[in-house]
């Protein structure tokens, strides 16, 4: 089995390179990444080849997937806050560049996985989010990936392309950037806390999320291309918890042994107060996969932080 990955030199795609290639049901993993949000040196170590180009490229995407029998699509322009600044380029990229993958994948007949999100939810205020809610996206990146599930849905009836759509939520772990404005909150949290800054809370930090670990997510993943997975429906992936930023704050006070610095700033646009999944449907798919715990998660997520270079975020060493 060939696995190609795009954003394979991204945070999840990374993580994900290293799994597939220990497997012994895959011959080669290939990662399809223009660099843009991901880094070469993620695959360090990773039996993975590294094809430098981007999903907008049509040319370059039919002969990256010609011989794959499966996808992960996770190349994305991340980031609520990011498509505020420019909903065409989140568009082009998320959206567009979906069809794109889908249409490679449709010559081949590779099985497809692509990556949404939980932001489709947006402005449904019922938890926990169960697919067949209603979406009221409130955001540009929210309805780009509103539009990657509804394209891998579409490719599926239509086509007759095998297909699985997941909606993440929160995920976080190892290889995770910060360091920059549209940086998620867990390592943002984590770098500045062992930089001795204050964490940036928007809002009062009453908010909540449903974290997962990347290590489970990339089981799952895994799990989906080997046994070629499909579903007519979008599948969280996550398990039903729901932790405050207050909470999480103590968690990582807990584990770092001090108290941390905090500093709230005024609520962002396309925010949703809280987030949180019903796993029925990912259970009944993936019936033995097992959460890790978000104290563990964060624990590794912590011990990785430590080994960077405080000044560059790359391998190096952190002092704090």
């Amino acid at each position: 089995m060939k696995v190609i990955v795009t954003g394979g030199a991204g945070f999840i795609g990374a993580n994900l390179c290293r799994r597939l290639a220990a497997s012994p049901e895959v011959d080669a993993v290939v990662a399809l990444d223009d660099l843009s949000t991901g880094f070469e040196s993620n695959l360090a170590g990773v039996d993975a080849e590294l094809v430098v180009g981007s999903i907008l490229d049509a040319d370059r995407l039919q002969t990256v997937l010609s011989e794959g029998d499966a996808v992960v699509h996770l190349a994305a322009r991340p980031s609520v806050p990011r498509s505020l600044q420019d909903p065409v380029a989140t568009h082009e990229a998320n959206s567009t560049g979906t069809l794109r993958v889908l249409e490679a994948a449709r010559t081949r007949g590779a099985h497809v996985v692509v990556a949404s999100s939980s932001s489709v939810y947006g402005g449904n205020p019922v938890l926990p989010k169960s697919e067949d809610l209603a979406s009221r996206p409130l955001s540009p990146y929210a309805v780009s990936k509103l539009a990657t599930e509804a394209y891998a849905g579409a490719y599926a009836a239509s086509f007759g392309l095998p297909t699985l759509a997941f909606r993440f939520f929160n995920v976080y772990g190892p290889l995770q950037a910060a360091g920059h404005a549209y940086a998620a909150v867990v390592p943002a949290f984590v770098d500045a806390a062992l930089r001795g800054e204050p964490l940036v809370v928007h809002g009062d930090g009453t908010q909540s999320r449903d974290f997962t670990f990347v290590g489970t997510v990339t089981e799952v993943l895994t799990d989906a291309v080997l046994r070629r997975v499909t579903s007519p429906d979008p599948v969280n992936l996550a398990f039903g918890t729901r932790t405050s930023l207050v909470d999480l704050i103590s968690l990582l006070e807990e584990q770092l042994g001090h108290a941390v610095k905090v500093e709230h700033v005024g609520p962002r646009k396309g925010d949703v107060p809280h987030s949180q999944a019903s796993e029925a449907s990912l259970r009944a798919h993936f019936p033995e996969v097992a959460p890790v715990p978000l104290a563990v998660g964060l624990a590794e997520t912590i011990g990785w932080f430590r080994t960077l270079d405080p000044a560059t975020s790359r391998p190096g060493r952190h002092e704090a």
